[in-house]
């Protein structure tokens, strides 16, 4: 496992480097083992370059290697010929440490530069370097010990741009990289692999935006999703589970109706096809179809949002059609519903009232209705799975298809000067600060913005790992990467040939869609979550009043030692209440970003004493104060949750 080593051609003879064939097995051998740890994959791949394929280390002046990259422009020094540990501190002097969590390296080279950002970091920040080089990470790993800098879990290495994998290795530091990250350019590198390194760094930025984009979303909805779910118990309790429709639909084709502007161009080719396919339609299409005589199968509904109901609303005949929504859905759609529901399982419902009264099947969790709709019919065993309305931009400038509820809103402030067309248009240029163009079906650039673009995101990565074919019958919109791209008329031609399976929809008729068995129960488990989440409150009361005493002893170390005595054994009683806390925190998302935040930001700075147990105490009562006003409210919601059910009970009584 020897390095060798050269000089470029025309330099001067360097000094040789003060490392033998066996200390470089050594290296290459303690940076494996951590390496293997922490990502046997990529240790995998490593492993399997020949020692004849590294790259050469090249002598330099002060003893330290470098090494020599070929380009089309000649051989290219990754680090400098002279002092490569003193290159790596000026690139890495450069960089603003301070308030950031997380550093994206772009290029490793022999890795100087990322031991020394890595010397710098405060706190937990983590470092992610791209390099698309085996070869190289390879040589680098013989050459330079980083296996303690491995070991810790704080540096990623993507050598691939695969979208999945990069999601994977990078999600548990969502949260890190939404608080603060920056991009550290490794200039040798971009000039041996810039579009590499270019198409990371976009997808990286993407990734930051998505994963900024549902925490904020997660954190700001988590009250009122919480108050969904609990409100939603009464259907949750009386209406079947999906289970039922478990591969039910095995081998059958599905059709998820989407409402982008694409749809207008064969929205009636869907009669043909039903009876022939599952058709799913998203909420915003469930009137329209039935405007246009045809009936879908499914709908979808998760949104928070009371506006969902319109979505339902004035609709005099359900025709039957199988409602699936997520628990968070507002309560105003399942109130008003009048036809089959089924409710996916919660984790917030079981903690509420139990798992065994919450059992049922889930699916993943969906931004969007058109997700829904797309791990319904592959929990289904549906194949194809076929996309018409899903544009994920704005093609011909359009938002929406025509016929949608929105119209109708708008049509107080139509006139010949302002058409429809015009608030189309305005709709989308409102947000033209986070506009982009994205490639579509047929390579032409199309605008699409970063929410869409998300979701678009997130049904790639759903592509990848899907056993079913993917087609993408728009006609229309962004290219969707994993799909087949086909016009509606052929997809109904070539797959919704044959009559859906006799008997497929029989479970509508033997199911019981109103059963109250169980509400006496989940009325009993709320009255003891109201219980304990109270009794817990009052030792956060407490503890709030210990913890403002503390702030006043912060100067006599004896007395606040002694009375923060009383803060450990207040927090093991609310540790004994883990399933109270789990519910309140649910809802006070907002606490726990904060508590994680100021954590993240202690831990890089250089408090100490009395300082740091001052900065302790302000995070402490910031976050008690923050849990008692989310137990407070929780409390409310869950007596508002009580009064539903018996609503509920009485109406079944009558």
């Amino acid at each position: 496992m020897a390095v060798t080593t050269s000089t470029l051609p025309g330099s001067a003879a360097a000094p040789s480097i003060p490392q033998t064939p066996v200390d470089a097995s050594a290296v290459f051998l303690a940076n494996m083992a951590a390496l293997w740890h922490r990502d046997p994959q990529l240790a995998q791949r490593i492993d399997e370059v020949r020692d004849e394929d590294r790259l050469e280390l090249v002598p330099t002046r002060s003893g330290a290697a470098t090494v020599a990259v070929d380009t089309p422009k000649g051989p290219t020094l990754l680090h400098s010929r002279y002092d490569p540990v003193k290159d790596a501190a000026k690139l890495i002097d450069a960089v603003e440490i301070d308030g950031k969590f997380c550093f994206v390296v772009l290029g490793f080279g022999l890795g100087y530069h990322v031991r020394e950002l890595f010397r710098r970091l405060k706190g937990d920040a983590v470092i992610v370097v791209v390099e698309p080089s085996l070869a190289l990470l390879s040589t680098a790993l013989a050459c330079l010990n980083l296996s303690d800098i491995i070991a810790s879990g704080r540096l990623v290495v993507l050598d691939q741009l695969d979208k999945a994998i990069v999601h994977e290795k990078l999600q548990p530091h969502n949260t890190l990289m939404m608080l603060g990250a920056r991009f550290v350019n490794h200039p040798p590198s971009q000039r041996v692999a810039g579009e590499f390194h270019a198409r990371a760094r976009a997808l990286i930025t993407d990734l930051t935006a998505f994963s900024r984009m549902t925490l904020l979303t997660l954190v700001g909805n988590a009250q009122v999703t919480c108050r969904n779910i609990a409100h939603n118990l009464p259907k949750y309790l009386t209406t079947p589970p999906i289970n039922v429709l478990g591969n039910r639909f095995k081998g059958a084709p599905a059709i998820i109706v989407s409402a982008g502007p694409s749809l207008r161009k064969n929205i009636e080719l869907l009669a043909e096809a039903k009876g022939n396919a599952v058709l799913c339609a998203t909420q915003t299409m469930f009137k329209p179809l039935l405007a246009r005589g045809i009936v879908p199968d499914f709908v979808t509904s998760l949104d928070f949002h009371a506006v969902s109901k319109q979505y339902f609303s004035d609709v005099k005949d359900f025709h039957g059609v199988h409602l699936v929504a997520e628990p968070k859905v507002s309560w105003h759609v399942l109130d008003d519903y009048d036809g089959p529901v089924s409710l996916l399982r919660s984790a917030f419902g079981a903690e509420l009232i139990g798992e065994k009264l919450a059992a049922r099947d889930g699916l993943k969790p969906g931004a969007t209705v058109a997700h829904l709709a797309f791990y319904l019919a592959e929990y289904m065993g549906c194949d194809p799975i076929i996309f018409v309305g899903q544009d994920l931009a704005f093609t011909g400038n359009c938002f929406y298809v025509p016929g949608v509820e929105v119209h109708d809103t708008w049509q107080s402030e139509m006139n010949r000067f302002n058409t429809l067309e015009t608030k189309e248009w305005e709709r989308i240029v409102r947000n033209r600060t986070i506009l982009r163009t994205v490639p579509d079906v047929d390579g032409r650039d199309v605008y699409t913005d970063d929410l869409l673009s998300t979701y678009l995101e997130q049904f790639e990565r759903d592509f990848i790992g899907v056993s079913a074919r993917v087609i993408d019958a728009t006609e229309g919109g962004a290219r969707m990467r994993g799909s087949d791209v086909m016009p509606l008329r052929q997809a109904i031609d070539e797959h919704c040939t044959r009559p859906l399976p006799s008997g497929c929809f029989d479970y509508r008729k033997t199911s019981d869609w109103n059963d109250p068995a169980r509400l006496a129960d989940g009325r009993a488990e709320i009255e003891a979550r109201v219980e304990e989440i109270g009794q817990v409150r009052e030792t956060c009361v407490e503890m709030l009043s210990v913890l403002h005493e503390l702030e006043e002893l912060s100067d006599d170390p004896p007395r606040f030692n002694q009375r923060i005595a009383r803060v450990d054994e207040l927090r093991a009683a609310i540790s004994r209440a883990g399933r109270a806390v789990r519910i309140v925190n649910a809802a006070g998302q907002l606490a726990e970003l904060q508590r994680f935040t100021a954590d993240r930001k202690m831990n890089a700075s250089d408090a100490t004493g009395t300082d740091l147990a001052k900065r302790q105490l302000d995070r402490d009562i910031l976050f008690v104060e923050r849990f008692l006003e989310g137990a407070d409210t929780m409390i409310e919601i869950l007596r508002e949750t009580l009064e539903r059910l018996d609503e509920h009970a009485g109406a079944q009584r009558s």
